[in-house]
């Protein structure tokens, strides 16, 4: 890339903080990024990726303690001086004066005219590249700018870089979101902080990975914290914000979501009934980039709904549920069956005739009570009772003798209405006996 080319773009990014050592190795956990000693200043050491340094890291200096561990963008221009001015012409303050690198090149730190702070870098004359120049926008891939005012930044910016907005959003009582880029190429978004939600003016550097979940989990294991997200925005990129262990905010950038493979579940034992299949996991939808690779675009079509957090890369995307693996209904375990009683035995044959025969026993004097109990009937005399009474007994056994019989007979030979006609006969035969008594006594 030529000196002139470079105007613009990010080119450098750089951390300043409370701890070198600890910073690269928590970096190199979250995503694939190295660490290397710059042989030029033992004291500096460079992030690099597959295609080289693309950064660095360096104690953050005693008057910058205030401002704690953050990470500072590069931006490329062709003349630092020369931008300088122009920045302080806009109202941007200078935080450091320009200053040459040995053999690296030219670079200044400003702050614009909301506060936020950034550098500017040029390379050494007739050198065709700087230093990250490949490399930065593989390793960072989206810049996010929160300012108290966003078009007066946007302004400053245009000026000074030739930057243009590419297109906006609009968030509601969050307002806009600017997406603005170079010739057409959004790689940068702006919005103003609201008073309900209320942000510091700072830059937010988007580092490139391949799977946002794998960085943000292994950003919380290594001692940093996930402020938000995962969360896919418009194009189906995805992207989560987060502190390092220093303090330094940052977030990471996906261009798609990686899911990992759900184990099936174990078979259900035969002797148990099947349980419900769980609903599978939903599918990421895929990247649908309008911008070149690694350059995260909005949706200008179908907006998403409206954030409940902080505005992020876009912030019309609103945080998608947690995706849950399948997990397998669990069968209730059966019931036990209710012990059933052993069923009692059978009384013996004997021990039933015996019970049988004191229950007759038993009935037999009762009715005889019953019977004794029954008052006799008033005879006009001593000698007519003492009478009627023999002539009963013999009578009462006449028909016990007569019912003896018919109950043999019927025995013998059934028939209907035969014991009645006993009882009749009997009781004719007792009152002709009474009758005849009483005629003699008449006599």
């Amino acid at each position: 890339m030529s000196n002139a080319d470079i105007r613009g773009r990010f080119v450098w990014h750089e951390l300043l903080t409370t701890d070198t050592k600890a910073a690269g190795a928590f970096y190199s956990k979250v995503t694939a990024w190295k660490t290397q000693v710059w042989d030029k200043d033992p004291s500096y050491t460079l992030w690099v990726s597959g295609k080289g340094p693309f950064g660095g890291v360096r104690t953050l200096p005693d008057a910058a303690r205030a401002a704690g561990s953050h990470w500072l963008p590069y931006v490329g221009t062709p003349d630092v001086d020369a931008t300088v001015q122009a920045a302080q012409r806009l109202g941007a303050r200078v935080t450091m004066g320009a200053t040459d690198i040995p053999d690296a090149g030219r670079f200044a730190v400003l702050a614009d005219p909301q506060g936020a702070e950034f550098a500017v870098y040029g390379v050494p004359s007739g050198s065709q590249s700087g230093s990250g120049s490949s490399s930065g926008s593989e390793a960072f891939s989206w810049h996010e700018l929160t300012t108290s005012d966003a078009v007066a930044a946007l302004g400053f910016y245009s000026e000074l870089f030739g930057w243009t907005e590419v297109h906006k959003h609009d968030m509601g009582p969050m307002g806009i979101y600017h997406l603005v880029g170079i010739q057409g190429v959004q790689s940068v978004g702006m919005f103003k902080a609201t008073a309900d939600r209320p942000m510091p003016t700072q830059w937010m550097c988007y580092a490139h990975v391949t799977d946002v979940d794998k960085a943000a989990n292994a950003a919380k294991a290594a001692g940093g914290k996930l402020v938000h997200g995962p969360m896919e925005v418009p194009g189906g990129t995805w992207i989560a914000h987060l502190i390092d262990p220093q303090g330094a905010v940052f977030a990471v950038h996906a261009d798609k979501r990686v899911v990992a493979a759900t184990p099936a579940a174990p078979p259900a034992k035969a002797a148990a009934p099947k349980s419900p299949a769980a609903p599978p996991a939903a599918k990421p939808t895929p990247p649908t980039l309008s911008a070149s690779p690694g350059a995260p675009s909005a949706s200008a079509t179908a907006p998403s709904p409206k954030p409940k957090t902080a505005p992020t890369l876009s912030p019309t995307a609103s945080v998608p549920a947690a995706s849950s693996k399948p997990v397998a209904a669990q069968t209730p375990p059966a019931a036990k069956p209710a012990p059933q009683k052993a069923p009692a035995k059978a009384a013996p044959k004997k021990a039933a005739k015996k019970a049988a025969k004191k229950a007759t026993k038993k009935k037999a004097p009762a009715r005889k009570a019953a019977k004794k109990k029954v008052p006799a009937k008033k005879r006009p005399s001593r000698k007519s009772k003492s009478a009627a009474k023999r002539a009963t007994r013999k009578s009462s056994g006449k028909r016990k003798s007569v019912k003896k019989r018919a109950k043999k007979s019927s025995r013998r030979r059934p028939q209907a209405g035969g014991l009645a006609a006993a009882r009749r006969f009997a009781v004719k035969q007792a009152d002709s006996l009474l009758k005849r008594l009483r005629g003699k006594k008449r006599r």
